[in-house]
């Protein structure tokens, strides 16, 4: 036996149930049913409480993977700099100016590659890993 309740939704909310009712071809009823239901089960605060933490892992994951990135990407940096700051001799003054507009043009060329480069997708952190197994002869062990 079935007890018949009268209830009241927000026109959209009353909207979105038929609409879902019409994709699942189940009656508003079966659908509002299994809300109640859902809603007033002991395990619905578990499910949520779950699917939140495997959200949150999720997220910490890739949080994790931006950290270790960026600490590569900056000791990338750091050690390129120190190479160029130690191996590059000061030019004279007269040679100044020539390679002031030397370094405009490959600056240019740089960002011109770099541009290209990040549009097709390819970066440095995907190459890495080939590198290391190209000059270990192809072993992936670590």
């Amino acid at each position: 036996m079935r007890v018949r309740l009268n209830v009241y939704f927000p026109p959209k909310l009353a909207r979105q149930v038929s609409e879902l009712a019409i994709r699942r071809r189940i009656s508003r009823s079966a659908i509002v049913e299994a809300a109640v239901t859902s809603w007033m089960s002991p395990d619905g605060a578990d499910r949520m409480e779950a699917a939140f933490a495997r959200r949150l892992d999720r997220l910490s994951r890739q949080v994790q993977r931006l950290e270790r990135n960026t600490g590569l990407t900056t000791e990338a940096l750091a050690l390129f700099v120190r190479f160029w700051l130690a191996v590059t001799p000061p030019l004279p003054d007269e040679d100044q100016a020539a390679a002031q507009v030397k370094g405009r043009k490959r600056y240019e060329g740089f960002v011109e590659t770099l541009g290209r480069r990040y549009a097709s997708g390819k970066s440095l952190l995907d190459e890495i890993p080939e590198d290391i197994a190209g000059r270990d002869g192809g072993s992936t062990d670590t």
